[in-house]
């Protein structure tokens, strides 16, 4: 009879990692706490200073904790890293087989709830930071500073996530972000136009909470994008 695999033991640094993040789970540990300091904490853990080392490096690519050198430095709990975790989604990615055209397809999803939210829930406040963020694309592209327009491209939908106030679909759109902008590459003019068009389109249906046509406009304008990465798989930041 052979109905059960084999135990896999933890390693003591995956112990300790697992410790941190009971911690944090549980509030005991909040985003600025300072962990104690690196021979302190060993004797608290009972273990050795390379286990915990290990263990710290585990949780600051995870995103979890910043690693500080210095006088002032330390290991300290972050408010979450969404670099990390779109890094991780990028290998899961390529192991996968998946491609970006799959990522836009997920964002398709994602960002017509978030506009449904958004419109239901955004305040006007959140709404001028939309605005303002069209503008400033605006004059970036007149002064063709294409690097900080891309990266204003996508704060756009950073700030839309931030306008429905739920944490876990800012979280969301921050990591797709992140995902996209290790990848994209630059737009025309003539595209910026049409995105800049779409979105003061955009705007003026969110502002009316307009949500089931806002929705729409927000899917055709993705929607060209996927077709364009199934087409390329050359992601584009709008």
């Amino acid at each position: 009879m052979d109905d059960f695999a084999p135990v896999r033991a933890e390693r003591t640094f995956e112990i300790i990692a697992n410790k941190v993040r009971d911690q944090i789970r549980d509030g005991k540990l909040r985003t600025g706490d300072k962990l104690p300091p690196e021979r302190e904490m060993a004797q608290q853990l009972g273990t050795s200073r390379n286990a915990l080392r290990e263990a710290l490096r585990s949780l600051e690519h995870a995103g979890l904790i910043s690693l500080h050198k210095g006088a002032r430095g330390g290991a300290f709990i972050t408010d979450g890293n969404p670099s990390a975790v779109a890094q991780s989604m990028e290998d899961l990615m390529h192991l996968g087989g998946s491609n970006l055209a799959d990522v836009t397809e997920a964002r398709l999803s994602i960002e017509t709830a978030i506009v449904a939210i958004a419109a239901a829930k955004g305040t006007i406040t959140a709404f001028d930071l939309l605005d303002q963020n069209i503008d400033q694309v605006e004059e970036l592209t007149q002064a063709r500073d294409m690097d900080a327009k891309a990266a204003l491209n996508m704060e756009f939908h950073v700030l839309l996530a931030e306008a429905t106030g739920n944490p876990v679909l800012v979280l969301m759109m921050r990591t797709l972000m992140d995902l996209l902008r290790s990848v994209h590459r630059p737009i025309t003019a003539e595209d910026t136009a049409d995105i800049i068009k779409s979105r003061r389109r955009f705007m003026q249906l969110l502002r009316n909470r307009e949500a089931a046509e806002a929705a729409a406009e927000m899917k055709d304008h993705l929607s060209r994008l996927h077709d364009l990465f199934s087409r390329t798989e050359m992601p584009d930041s709008g």
